[in-house]
């Protein structure tokens, strides 16, 4: 099987996945599979039933150009992920796994010359002009960040909405997340610049 046939049937997958949790919502709701080797992706918004092999889509492929380690990416997540708009846009390092696979949330963003700038650390999520926007190095890595993202952004928000205290994670554990999640993506970046698909991530 060829990998335009993989990534086709994988954003069918993803989506359905995806917008089953109600985690596509909002206009311009989507998911974009990076065609390694090509400069194009797959694309398709929430609503279609299959995606298109398309060479622009706006704001995924200037998320592409800033993040060479992206192999896919959805716009258009949950309810919690958009409260973070009136909690300052942003989530802090609150859980492991969120430090692991999420990394440190950038500033939220209104325009594609800020990603560079947001995405700088690493982040695989983020607020553009309100809407969240998760990454991925695959697109069955995607889906989980996805869900991931909203779990997180639930508890923070209840949480900060209660006024109780939100304390990060101490600096050493957030390091060594934030490590490993370097090195996937170090990979990710490597396998995808020589025409390849990047291989999954193994365990924490």
């Amino acid at each position: 099987m060829g990998i335009d046939t993989t990534l086709r049937a994988l954003w069918i997958e993803i989506r359905d996945r995806l917008a089953a949790r109600q985690l596509l919502r909002g206009a311009g709701a989507g998911v974009s599979l990076r065609i390694p080797g090509s400069g194009e992706l797959w694309f398709g918004a929430a609503a279609d039933e299959a995606p298109r092999r398309l060479a622009d889509v706006p704001l995924h492929t200037a998320l592409y150009a800033a993040r060479p380690d992206v192999g896919a990416i959805a716009v258009g997540g949950g309810v919690f992920g958009a409260c973070l708009a009136d909690f300052g846009g942003r989530m802090p390092e609150v859980f492991d796994e969120q430090a692991r696979h999420l990394g440190r949330m950038g500033p939220a963003v209104r325009s594609t010359e800020s990603f560079v700038t947001s995405l700088r650390a690493g982040g695989n999520a983020l607020l553009v002009d309100g809407v969240t926007v998760c990454l991925g190095t695959t697109g069955s890595r995607l889906a989980l960040n996805a869900e991931l993202f909203e779990k997180c952004a639930k508890a923070y928000v209840l949480a900060a909405a209660a006024g109780g205290p939100v304390k990060p994670l101490p600096w050493w554990v957030r390091h060594i997340a934030n490590g490993r999640l370097r090195k996937d993506q170090g990979r990710a970046a490597a396998r995808l610049a020589q025409g390849l698909l990047p291989e999954e991530s193994r365990g924490y």
